[in-house]
This record gives C-alpha cells, sequence and structure tokens, in this order.
C-alpha cells in the first residue's frame, strides 16, 4: 500500500513539475527554484547568485538516507565524470534535508566518497526550510527506535539553466555518457 502511495506521490509531482515547467518555459517564470543562503562543505557562504553562470543540478537528501541519496550521488558522480573537461563548467549541489546531523564537516566527509565537483549545502533549520521551500522540496522526520530517526523526502534531481530557472527533472536512469550529452546542451 505504502508504494502504492509512494508511486501516486512520485506521478503527481512528475505532473506539477511538466506543468511549471511549460509555465516557465512561456515565457512566465518558473515555479520551481529561487534564493538561497547556505553554507558548503568547506564551511563557505553558497547562494543561489553564487550557482549562476553556470547550467546546475541540485539533489535534496541527507547523509544518513540508507539507499536512495548515496545512490543518486553515486550517479550524478558518473555523468560528471562522463562529461569530463566539460564537468567544470556545470555546477552540481546537494543540499540536506537533515540539518540536525548534516554540519558542514559531516557534509565534507560524506561528500570525499563522490565526484569532487558535487558540493555540499547546509545550514540552520530555517535556512533549508526556505530553499525546501524554493524548490518544492517535500522532507519531514521520521521517528525510528532508540531516538533515532529517517527523513522521508522528494527524491528529484533538479537541471536548472545558466540563470537558475528550472528547465526540468533530470532523469539518471539511462547511461551516464547519455546523461552527460543531455547536460553539455544547456552549456
Amino acid at each position: 500500500m505504502f508504494s502504492a502511495f509512494l508511486g501516486g506521490l512520485v506521478i503527481f509531482l512528475g505532473v506539477i513539475l511538466f506543468a511549471t515547467h511549460y509555465q516557465g518555459t512561456a515565457g512566465g517564470p518558473s515555479a520551481i527554484g529561487g534564493p538561497f543562503k547556505l553554507v558548503d562543505q568547506s564551511g563557505k557562504p553558497i547562494t543561489d547568485e553564487d550557482m549562476k553562470g553556470h547550467p546546475f543540478l541540485v539533489f535534496f537528501g541527507y547523509t544518513h538516507c540508507p539507499d536512495i541519496c548515496p545512490t543518486t550521488l553515486f550517479e550524478m558522480s558518473e555523468v560528471m565524470r562522463a562529461l569530463g573537461n566539460d564537468a567544470d563548467r556545470i555546477n552540481a549541489l546537494f543540499i540536506t534535508v537533515d540539518p540536525e546531523r548534516d554540519t558542514p564537516a559531516v557534509m565534507k566527509d560524506y561528500l570525499s566518497s563522490f565526484d569532487p565537483h558535487l558540493r555540499g549545502g547546509t545550514g540552520d533549520q530555517k535556512a533549508i526550510d526556505a530553499v525546501e521551500k524554493a524548490y518544492r522540496v517535500y522532507a519531514k522526520k521520521v521517528p525510528a527506535e532508540k531516538g533515532d530517526y529517517s527523513m522521508d523526502h522528494t527524491a528529484l534531481v533538479y537541471l536548472m539553466d545558466k540563470q537558475g530557472r528550472f528547465v526540468a527533472p533530470f532523469k539518471l536512469d539511462r547511461k551516464p555518457e547519455a546523461a552527460a550529452a543531455d547536460l553539455r546542451r544547456y552549456l
């Protein structure tokens, strides 16, 4: 039953993303994305303005995620590798939905397992709430045993253009070379 709900949620979000993408490309502003102020894995400020000038990928997740997040970051890393020298012309951002545990130091350690082009974004809960709202991300703490918890969250990779406008959800379920060729169209 949960999988049916999750499948329905994914379809619903896909329709909304398609509709906002269509609206955004028809001359109006996109309803996804916008200003944010976070801190990267090195403790340096990072904003939406830092991303502009290059197309960029954005993925929301958390470092304690058991499966979807590391898999997605690995796939993003493979695409960056397939880009070769063009990877320097694309930005990739992993924004936490769990700022309580995902400090810059934790993000730095976690991201060391992935492509060095991936930049982490964290901050206080207010800053994370604001960027989640801007990107229409769902995130909710799910209590577990012994005071532990997991995070239920939107698991899309957003493709943003050079001006920081939403283009479309970026599909990673293909060969990294095909995804890299798709990204090159936005350089």
